[in-house]
């Protein structure tokens, strides 16, 4: 499994222009083959920097969204909201405590 965390920084005025193109495009990436998982954080001190938090069965999965139509329409509607360059983690749970 693979776990990305994707920050982003928006413009103040432009967050709810993020939360709404979210709204719109979570059910069709939570259920894009080999999206096993996904939700959307806030940072509780600066409400204008989101994370997305997905997991997906591999890589191959996750580079196989990141080529998909679906992904360059919700990525080309975000980025232009952008304050600052975001940043991306692709990471491995080493343990899971339940």
């Amino acid at each position: 499994m693979l776990i990305r965390i994707v920050k982003m920084t928006f413009r103040n005025d432009e967050v709810e222009n993020f939360l709404k193109i979210f709204e719109e495009a979570k059910t069709k990436i939570r259920n894009f083959e080999g999206c096993i998982y996904l939700e959307l954080w806030q940072d509780k001190t600066h409400s204008n920097i989101l994370f997305t938090h997905s997991h997906w069965l591999n890589e191959n999965d996750l580079e196989n969204y990141r080529q998909s139509a679906l992904f360059a329409n919700t990525w080309n509607r975000t980025k232009i909201l952008f304050a600052d360059k975001p940043e991306t983690w692709s990471v491995a749970a080493l343990a899971i405590l339940d």
